[in-house]
């Protein structure tokens, strides 16, 4: 059986993912000996909090026009779901992924490992795009994918520069 999901759906998600984004750079940060490099960490956390934000912003706009659940959901089992599989989509809002660390890698090492892991969340979105029908928002996940371009693009340049 198909999912559907609206737009709303997918930007609860998203806040989610980047919720979680944030722990995996908080959890580097509190692991990194280096003052430098743990500043250097929490400031890509706070980066994930802005596009939380952002998120959080384009979801408030978005059901402010009127396009928000349309799904009776009184247990909230939907949205229990929803949360699961922002939980371990294996992008960047994956837990294991920040209880993996050990404090043994190496910042290079936590780069590319968010690098790729930014880049699994645009494949999710792009996938889960094709779920939301185009009466229920469809459009709105390109906003979210462009984010997530621009993460990808932040942390390659600082890849670069290091």
């Amino acid at each position: 059986m198909l999912e559907r999901f609206n737009a709303d759906e997918v930007f609860d998600m998203a806040v989610r993912i980047e919720t979680n984004g944030a722990a995996f750079y908080r959890k580097a940060a509190a692991l990194q000996e280096d003052e430098e490099n743990s500043n250097f960490l929490n400031g890509l956390a706070r980066m994930e909090d802005r596009h939380k934000k952002t998120f959080e912003d384009m979801r408030h706009a978005f059901t402010e026009k009127g396009m928000g659940e349309e799904t009776f959901d009184p247990d909230g089992e939907g949205s229990a779901y929803l949360h699961a599989l922002a939980d371990v989509h294996g992008g960047e809002g994956s837990p294991k992924i920040a209880d993996s660390l050990t404090g043994n890698e190496s910042m290079k090492e936590i780069l590319d490992i968010a690098l790729g892991l930014e880049k699994k969340s645009i494949l999710y979105y792009v996938g889960l795009k094709e779920l939301v029908p185009q009466s229920l928002g469809k459009d709105n996940i390109d906003k979210i994918i462009a984010e997530e371009h621009k993460h990808v693009a932040q942390i390659t340049k600082i890849l670069l520069n290091r």
